[in-house]
C-alpha cells in the first residue's frame, strides 16, 4: 500500500524570534493534522554578508530599512529554543524538523537527533554543504527553487558520490517567489524530475491558497511542504505568503481526501454505486403489448430503466426472435 503524503507545515521564520509564538505555531500545525512542523536553523553571521540586500519579496514585506543580515539576526532560534520546541512537539505528538542552512547548523541538528535532512533551494549549488550532508547517508529532501534540471542532477550526483543512495533522496519541485504566480508554478516539472532522475518527488508550495498543493498530491507528490502563520498581518518576510491555521487545516484535509479518492487504479463497480446500478441502467422492455409468437423488433422493444432485466447489449441477439409468452407494455423482456 502506498505511503501517505508527508505533509510538512513550514513554520520557517514565522515565529519572529519569539519562543511563545513558535510554540503556538506547533500547536496550530498539530491541530491542522500535519505530520511535521519545520523551522529554520541558521546563524545570520554564517548565512549572509552584512552588506547583502534583501530579496525583493522580503523588501516588499518588511521594507528596506535594514539589510538581510539585520533582518535574519532577529529570526534566529537559539540552541535552548530548539530543545524547548522539540519538547513541545513531543507533547503534541508532532514531528519536529528544521532546515540547517550551513554545515555548523546541520551538525547541531544531528546532535538533536534529526532523522533526515532538508536542503533549501538556496543551497542546491553549495558543493561543500551538499557533500557534508551526503556523507551521513540519511534520507534527504531537496528543494529546487531557482534551479535547472542540470542543477538538480548535479546536486543528486554530489549526494550519491558522498554516500547517500538515490533511493533516500526526495526532490521537491519549487518556485522561489512569495507568493508564486500561478503561471510560474509549472507543476508538471515535478513529474519531469521524477522521470528524469528516478527519485521520489514532492512539492514545496509558495503559491497563494491551497489549490496547487492539492493538485500536486493528485499528481503523485510524496511530500508537500507549505508555509503557515498564525496571522498573515504579522511583521516579517514570509507571513503574507503563508496559510493561516484554518487554511492549513483545509489543505491537510483535502490532501487526505485526495489520497483516498485516487484509489488503486483498477476500474470496477464500487460498493456505493452498486445500489444505484439497477435504478440508473436500462433493460429491454416492451413498448407495446406483445403477443406469444410475435417477432421482437424495433417497433415493439426499447431500452428503459430499471436495469434489472435483459441488458440492451443483448439487443442484436434478441431482434428477430419470437416471444415465448405475452408481454404487456413496459414489461421486462424475458427469453
Amino acid at each position: 500500500m502506498k505511503k501517505p503524503v508527508l505533509i510538512i507545515a513550514e513554520a520557517g521564520v514565522n515565529h519572529n524570534g519569539d519562543l511563545a509564538l513558535a510554540k503556538q505555531l506547533i500547536d496550530a500545525a498539530a491541530d491542522a493534522g500535519a505530520d511535521v512542523v519545520k523551522f529554520q536553523t541558521f546563524s545570520a553571521d554564517r548565512l549572509v554578508t552584512r552588506q547583502a540586500k534583501k530579496a525583493s519579496y522580503q523588501s516588499k514585506a518588511t521594507g528596506n530599512v535594514d539589510t538581510q543580515h539585520q533582518m535574519l539576526s532577529h529570526l534566529e532560534l537559539s540552541a535552548s529554543m530548539h530543545r524547548e520546541l522539540i519538547a513541545h512537539c513531543a507533547k503534541r505528538k508532532l514531528e519536529f524538523f528544521s532546515t540547517g542552512f550551513d554545515i555548523e547548523s546541520v551538525n547541531f541538528l544531528i546532535s538533536l537527533g534529526i532523522k533526515y535532512f532538508k536542503i533549501p533551494s538556496g543551497e542546491i549549488t553549495n558543493l561543500p554543504y551538499l557533500r557534508h550532508i551526503g556523507q551521513f547517508r540519511k534520507p534527504v529532501i531537496i528543494s529546487t527553487g531557482m534551479a535547472t534540471m542540470s542543477d538538480v542532477e548535479a546536486a543528486i550526483d554530489v549526494l550519491e558520490q558522498a554516500g547517500t543512495a538515490r533511493s533516500l533522496i526526495t526532490v521537491l519541485h519549487c518556485t522561489t517567489e512569495y507568493p508564486t504566480p500561478f503561471i510560474d508554478v509549472n507543476l508538471r516539472a515535478m513529474k519531469s524530475i521524477e522521470v528524469a532522475f528516478g527519485v521520489a518527488v514532492g512539492y514545496s508550495d509558495h503559491s497563494a491558497g491551497i489549490e496547487v498543493a492539492i493538485a500536486a498530491a493528485a499528481l503523485g507528490a510524496t511530500v508537500i511542504e507549505k508555509h503557515f502563520t498564525l496571522d498573515k498581518n504579522l511583521p516579517g518576510p514570509d507571513h503574507k505568503a503563508s496559510l493561516e491555521p484554518d487554511e492549513l487545516k483545509a489543505m491537510v484535509s483535502a490532501i487526505r481526501n485526495i489520497e483516498i479518492a485516487l484509489g488503486d487504479g483498477i476500474k470496477r463497480i464500487t460498493l456505493s454505486e452498486r445500489l444505484n446500478k439497477t435504478a440508473a441502467r436500462k433493460s429491454l422492455v416492451a413498448i407495446k403489448d406483445i403477443k406469444l409468437g410475435e417477432v421482437f423488433s424495433v417497433k415493439n422493444v426499447a431500452a428503459k430503466r430499471p436495469g434489472s432485466g435483459l441488458s440492451p447489449m443483448t439487443w442484436d441477439s434478441l431482434m428477430g426472435r419470437k416471444a415465448t409468452r405475452d408481454f404487456l407494455i413496459d414489461e421486462l423482456i424475458e427469453l
